[in-house]
């Protein structure tokens, strides 16, 4: 068993060093100079929206702020009773001034209910650079400018942005959600594109029409739970380059409690395991608080086991510190030793569970994904 400890303690290691080294990627990230975009090319935002979500006119707010010469912004709707429709019908009267379009269409396109709104709103979309933006996403004035810089770069086929939590409710699950985001996921995604990865995020895909057509459409969409990820695969797959944009919009938390943390959580790490099973389960080294509890259950007689385990904590807590202070994070991620614990057991537990069944909670129905995240079936 000291052996066995002794491996896990080894992980934990790995996971301390995967942190520090995603806290040096985004130390890079937030340091690089900022690219000014010389041409500024009217954009047409679209927005699927799906129910009356926690902080969604501060949302969609955020979009019509913008300072941006020339944009559209489109907003799409599938069921005429849905609330969402009183939230754009208040964002008209906030904004006057604003070109805003409505699409209310129930036809449905595939199993992809946000691809098949998206669909129904393109043709009410009139320019050719296209922002294809989750309705819970609050972000910066020059937001647009930065993702207009990006897509200019040579070689630039679309354009998506890393993304922090925001919590709504200052609830311990809330906020434990907005920490996987933010010290997880965020540093994740910058350690991968160090790699060569350049995944489309699904918070926001800018791209051309042009391009869009050229990677086959949402039609070619229709039926995946993973849009954003098939998406930038198409687009690498026509030589083109995904890129980064300098910007780093907030998502929305919107679980207040443990039950619809787990099934949101669950739904993302089945959806993630569909598309690369052996990666998703090495992710598990991101989570060295976990490994090092193993290292101690293994070997409690053990003086190092223990001690192990406070420095393991030690270190995580620095660095989701230095997350924090990095990224402007209010308030600070709650860094007690029960819920640093806590939340990578959390993360450890959806891993495990992701590979014991394809069906997940999504928009209210439970449906079932494959290994290449075809939605395939509704119970």
């Amino acid at each position: 068993m000291l052996g066995v400890a002794a491996i896990a303690a080894i992980f934990s290691g790995l996971g301390l060093a995967q942190g520090a080294a995603g806290l040096v990627a985004l130390e890079r990230f937030i340091d690089a100079p900022t690219i000014t975009a010389l041409d500024l090319p009217p954009i047409s935002v679209l927005k699927p929206l799906h129910g009356e979500e926690p902080a969604l006119e501060a949302a969609l707010a955020s979009f019509l702020a913008q300072d941006y010469p020339d944009f559209q912004v489109v907003f799409g709707i599938q069921n005429p009773a849905d609330p969402a429709l009183a939230v754009v019908e208040r964002l008209r009267l906030r904004f006057p001034g604003r070109d805003i379009a409505l699409v209310v269409d129930a036809t449905q396109h595939g199993r992809n209910r946000k691809i098949g709104n998206l669909i129904n709103m393109q043709r009410a979309a009139r320019h050719d650079t296209l922002v294809i933006a989750d309705a819970d996403i609050h972000v910066a004035p020059d937001y647009l400018r930065s993702l207009a810089a990006a897509l200019a770069e040579p070689g630039t086929g679309m354009v998506t942005t890393l993304y922090t939590g925001l919590p709504v409710q200052n609830t311990l699950a809330s906020r434990m959600g907005a920490m996987q985001i933010s010290q997880v996921f965020l540093p994740g995604v910058l350690l991968a594109r160090a790699l060569g990865r350049e995944d489309g995020l699904g918070a926001t895909m800018a791209l051309r029409r042009a391009t869009l057509d050229a990677a086959g459409g949402f039609a070619a969409l229709a039926d995946l739970i993973a849009d954003d990820a098939a998406l930038g695969a198409r687009v690498r797959a026509l030589g083109l380059h995904v890129r980064l944009a300098r910007t780093v919009p907030a998502t929305t938390v919107a679980e207040s409690g443990f039950r619809a943390l787990c099934h949101h959580e669950l739904r993302w790490a089945r959806v993630n395991r569909s598309i690369a099973p052996l990666g998703f389960a090495a992710s598990l080294v991101q989570y060295p608080l976990a490994f090092a509890l193993m290292a101690l259950a293994l070997a409690p007689a053990a003086g190092w086991a223990a001690s192990w385990l406070v420095f393991c904590w030690f270190c995580r807590a620095a660095i989701m510190r230095g997350v924090d202070r990095r990224l402007g994070l209010a308030p600070p991620t709650p860094l007690g030793p029960a819920v640093l614990l806590l939340r990578d057991l959390l993360s450890v537990a959806a891993v495990a569970a992701s590979f014991t069944g394809n069906k997940v909670v999504w928009r209210g129905e439970i449906v079932e994904v494959d290994h290449a995240s075809t939605l395939l079936t509704k119970t």
